[in-house]
C-alpha cells in the first residue's frame, strides 16, 4: 500500500510539472505585441481594405486675427498752408467726399495782402525789364555805362524772382496767379478734398482760427483697406505673400471675405508675434478701419507620405499604422502624425513604407485584435 501512494505521488508531480512546462512552452509561442493574425473569416467580417499609402502635399489652415487697416497713403490729413479763420464747412464724420471738392472756406486778411504783393510785384517786374531793355540799347551806343546795366539787370531778376514765388504762395493755398487781378482780389480761400473718400474727423469749427500745422479734417479712401493679422512667432515661418486667406467678422461670420497676403512682417514686437498685411480680392464698404476680424490662412505642408485618417491609430500617446506582412498578418509600426484636412492625415513613419501594402481602413479593429490576442 505504501509503495502505490508513492507511486501515485510521483506521477502527480510528473504531470503536474509538464502541464506547467507546456504552459510556459504556449505562452512562448504568443505572437509579439508587435504583429496580429486574421483568419480569412475574421478578415471578411472586418471589411479591411488595404493599400499603398500615397506620396504628395496637404495643405493645413492657420487661424489668425487682426483688425482692417488702412495703408497711410489712403490716409490724409488735411491742414491750411497759411493758416486762417474757418469761415464754413459742411462736414461731418462719414460724409462721402470727391477729389477736388470744396471741404472749407477760410478767411484772413492775409490772403489779400498776400495777392496785393503778387499784383505789385507783378507790376514791379513790368517796369524792372523794361528798364533794363532801356539799359541794353543805352549801352549798346556807349551811353550809359556797365555798373548802371548791371543794377538794371539785378533789379529786373530780382522782381522775377519774388514774383515767381508770390505765385508758388498762392497755388500753396488754391489761388490761380494767372487769373489774378486788382477787380477779384478775395478774402476768403477754398480747401479742396485731395483724395476721394469719406472723412474720419473734424478737428474745427467754424469762427475758429487755425494754424498752419493745425489738421483741419481727416479723410480715407477705403478702396485700398487691408487686413492687418497678427502671427506669433512659431507661425511666421509657414506664411508667405500670395497665400489665400479667408475673413470674417465676429458680428457677420457667415460672410466670408476673400484675400491675399501682400507683406509678411520681418520684426517681432514684445509678444514674439508679427504683423502680416493682407490685400482684399473685392472692396467692401461696410468693411471699416479698426473692424476686427477674424481669418483663417491656407498653408503648404511639405511633401510626404498620406493616408486615411481611419488608417491611423493611438496608443498610450503614441500613433500607429499596420503594415500588411503577408495574407491576413500585420505588423504594427508608429508614425508621427502630421497635418489632417479632408479625412487624410500626414504621417512621418518610423520605418519605410514605401511599397508596402497598409491598412487603410478599420485599423481600430486590428488593434483591439492585438491587445485581446497580447492578453490571452
Amino acid at each position: 500500500m505504501k509503495y502505490l501512494i508513492c507511486t501515485i505521488a510521483v506521477l502527480s508531480f510528473l504531470a503536474c510539472g509538464g502541464k506547467q512546462q507546456d504552459q510556459q512552452s504556449a505562452g512562448t509561442e504568443t505572437p509579439p505585441e508587435t504583429h496580429v493574425s486574421l483568419s480569412k473569416e475574421q478578415l471578411q467580417n472586418a471589411k479591411l481594405e488595404t493599400g499603398m499609402a500615397e506620396k504628395g502635399d496637404i495643405s493645413s489652415t492657420l487661424r489668425l486675427s487682426g483688425t482692417i487697416d488702412v495703408p497711410p497713403q489712403n490716409m490724409v490729413s488735411v491742414s491750411f498752408p497759411l493758416g486762417g479763420y474757418l469761415k464754413s464747412t459742411r462736414l461731418l464724420p462719414g460724409m462721402r467726399v470727391r477729389k477736388g471738392e470744396v471741404l472749407a472756406v477760410m478767411e484772413d486778411a492775409q490772403f489779400i495782402q498776400l495777392q496785393q504783393e503778387y499784383l505789385l510785384t507783378k507790376s514791379r517786374l513790368a517796369l524792372a525789364e523794361s528798364e533794363f531793355q532801356r539799359q541794353q540799347t543805352l549801352n549798346a551806343g556807349k551811353a550809359a555805362s556797365d555798373k548802371v546795366l548791371q543794377q538794371a539787370k539785378s533789379e529786373f531778376e530780382t522782381q522775377r524772382i519774388t514774383q515767381r514765388a508770390l505765385a508758388e504762395k498762392l497755388r500753396l493755398i488754391g489761388l490761380d496767379p494767372e487769373k489774378l487781378s486788382e477787380e477779384n482780389l478775395s478774402r476768403t480761400v477754398n480747401v479742396y478734398s485731395p483724395i476721394s473718400g469719406y472723412v474720419a474727423k473734424v478737428d474745427v469749427n467754424i469762427g475758429k482760427y487755425t494754424a498752419p500745422t493745425d489738421v483741419l479734417f481727416e479723410l480715407v479712401n477705403p478702396e485700398d483697406i487691408h487686413l492687418n493679422l497678427t502671427a506669433f512667432e512659431k507661425d511666421v515661418q509657414q506664411l508667405a505673400i500670395g497665400q489665400p486667406v479667408t475673413a470674417w467678422t465676429n458680428d457677420n461670420p457667415e460672410k466670408k471675405y476673400s484675400a491675399a497676403i501682400i507683406l509678411v512682417g520681418k520684426n517681432l514686437d514684445e509678444n514674439r508675434s508679427a504683423e502680416v498685411h493682407c490685400h482684399f480680392d473685392r472692396y467692401d464698404e461696410k468693411l471699416l478701419p479698426g473692424m476686427y476680424m477674424n481669418a483663417e490662412v491656407s498653408v503648404k505642408s511639405q511633401n510626404a507620405w498620406v493616408v486615411p485618417e481611419a488608417a491611423v491609430v493611438r496608443w498610450q500617446n503614441k500613433h500607429y499604422i499596420f503594415i500588411e506582412n503577408g495574407e491576413g498578418v500585420f505588423e504594427m509600426a508608429e508614425v508621427n502624425p502630421g497635418i489632417t484636412q479632408e479625412g487624410k492625415i500626414q504621417i512621418t513613419p518610423a520605418v519605410d513604407i514605401a511599397g508596402k501594402k497598409i491598412a487603410l481602413t478599420n485599423a481600430y479593429t486590428l488593434l483591439m485584435k492585438l491587445k485581446n490576442q497580447a492578453e490571452e
